[in-house]
């Protein structure tokens, strides 16, 4: 009596798993269209500015003679500084929760706020940054308030990706190096951390590309977009490319909003060669993490 009934309600199964898979690749087609008409519109809109002297040049209240040479100087200064300091602390701070830290109700709270820190708006960072870096601290506009800043956005999610390359590490080679009597920290340092060593890259070059397009939390603390000066010490004003495009589009000239269009590839242009390094690490370490396991065996 069963055999019927299963018969018949394969049709239909198959039918809703052609229409779900339908419905899925449409989304996707759209989101890429989307992407694809976005970037057209740019690309149309700021190819012809693009030129060397547009990098090179400092802003300018005219548009035939402006450039993002402050600009990308202080986006390049302001991700490196955020990356010497969000990485070793991420990093430490993650290896000690997954690897030192005993498992009690007092990690778990961390665990909990971690992962709620990971997804509150940047602004509310930005507004933390004035208070405690640029007020308390007295900072000021300076370069190192805005590094400290982004550090807090971006430290929970090296955190997470960083726990979560440790998780995926197979437990047999944890017990296998404790088996040949090495130390806690010769197995982390020796044997987990170059395995897991990919996934952590491809966190930190996710987190510090979201960095690279924050704004929000930039003009929080209150750094300028006009600057004449690229920053040479970490107290030193500065500017970046999402706040000179935002002064740029909200511009009257209709000349302005194509500079903003060639600023945007330009910041198109870091951030994919900010990723490339991140999928060229991961091979690279994905090779060597392949290469050693067939050389163990």
């Amino acid at each position: 009596m069963n055999s019927p009934r299963r018969t018949n309600g394969r049709p239909y199964a198959r039918l809703l798993s052609w229409l779900f898979a339908c419905s899925c690749a449409l989304c996707a087609l759209l989101c890429v269209l989307t992407l694809m008409l976005l970037l057209a519109g740019i690309i149309q809109q700021g190819w012809n500015w693009l030129h060397w002297d547009f990098l090179r040049r400092y802003p300018s209240r005219f548009p035939e003679s402006t450039g993002i040479r402050t600009a990308l100087a202080g986006s390049l200064s302001l991700i490196g500084l955020t990356a010497m300091i969000a990485v070793p602390v991420g990093v430490g701070a993650a290896i000690y929760l997954e690897e030192y830290a005993k498992t009690n109700r007092w990690t778990h709270a961390i665990q909990i706020n971690i992962a709620n820190l990971a997804g509150v708006p940047s602004i509310v960072y930005g507004i933390l940054g004035l208070g405690l870096f640029v007020r308390t601290l007295n900072l000021e506009r300076s370069l190192l308030a805005g590094a400290l800043t982004l550090t807090l956005v971006i430290l929970p999610i090296i955190i997470l990706s960083t726990q979560e390359a440790f998780r995926a590490v197979p437990d047999t080679i944890r017990h296998a190096s404790y088996a040949l009597g090495a130390s806690r920290w010769q197995t982390v340092w020796h044997q987990l951390l170059p395995v897991a060593i990919p996934g952590i890259m491809t966190g930190i070059i996710l987190s510090l590309s979201r960095a690279l397009g924050e704004a929000a939390p930039l003009v929080a603390i209150g750094a300028v977009a006009y600057v004449r000066f690229v920053p040479t010490s970490l107290f030193d004003s500065f500017s970046v490319l999402t706040l000179q495009i935002f002064n740029w589009t909200d511009q009257p000239q209709e000349a302005f909003h194509h500079v903003a269009a060639a600023a945007i590839l330009v910041l198109l242009a870091v951030l994919i060669s900010m990723n490339s390094v991140a999928i060229f690490l991961r091979y690279h370490f994905g090779k060597y993490k392949s290469s050693s396991s067939k050389n163990g065996r």
